[in-house]
């Protein structure tokens, strides 16, 4: 058991993390099956943090297929308490504009079929979880106090939409979206959020908007998979910056 105590869940873009010292590689396995890969610690900033790529080191695991039971349940039982997950995400309302980083401060959940939940297997008894607010208000400030202190463009809340993926979403898929109050689109923030939750983990993402949704942005055409690289690769620049930034202070 370390006495680390921050995880950081990278994205698509962030399947490695510049700037941390590796101090070693762990294989975990779980009672849920394989995590997406080793949990790497290091030291970032002067603290002792854990890391793992949550689409796997290759980025070679789709949304649907990430077993986000054994990854949160690896880096609980490594001695986490807190876990700062990066996404990237499309933009629906306007605020949410690329290549801009936001912390949202609701999730609604549209996937299926996905391993939701640690309550369901030799229990004594039924487990509800609050969920009220999904993600940690301490860290969610901590993240956003540090994106402020070092100039970055970020948003503070919004409501991120979880769908199934892979596919990106129809136009008319987005507008429903954005008639149910979603701000954002994503394919994993859910299940792991309700999953930190359930293992009493202090969670917050912090989402980078790489592309306009679906019928969204000028033009609103189809998405381009090389503007969707660029923005996330000028994007993740900022987000190396802000962990940098934010590690010390939690």
């Amino acid at each position: 058991m370390t006495d680390s105590t921050i995880a950081i869940i990278g994205g698509t873009g962030l399947t490695s993390l510049n700037g941390l010292e590796i101090t070693r590689r762990e294989v975990m396995h779980t009672p849920y099956g394989e995590p997406s890969g080793p949990i790497t610690h290091g030291v970032l900033a002067g603290r002792e943090v854990m890391f793992l790529a949550r689409h796997g080191y290759g980025h070679t695991i789709p949304p649907h297929r990430i077993n986000y039971r054994a990854n949160l349940w690896a880096l609980k039982n490594a001695g986490i308490s807190r876990v700062v997950a990066v996404a990237a995400v499309g933009g629906i309302t306007a605020e949410m504009y690329p290549p801009r980083i936001v912390f949202p401060d609701q999730i609604i959940d549209y996937t299926w079929s996905r391993g939701h939940t640690l309550f369901e297997e030799d229990l004594s008894h039924v487990t509800h979880v609050d969920f009220t607010e999904p993600y940690c208000s301490e860290l969610r400030q901590c993240l956003l106090a540090s994106a402020r202190s070092i100039g970055l463009d970020a948003h503070d809340g919004g409501t991120y939409a979880a769908t199934q993926g892979p596919r990106l979403e129809t136009r008319a898929e987005v507008d429903r979206l954005e008639r149910d109050g979603c701000d954002v689109v994503g394919m994993t923030g859910m299940p792991e959020a309700g999953l930190a939750r359930e293992l009493g983990l202090g969670y917050a993402t912090c989402a980078v908007v790489a592309n306009w949704a679906a019928g969204r942005g000028e033009g609103a055409g189809e998405i381009s998979m090389e503007d969707v690289e660029k923005n996330v690769s000028e994007a993740m620049v900022n987000v190396r910056r802000l962990l940098e930034a934010v590690i010390p202070t939690m």
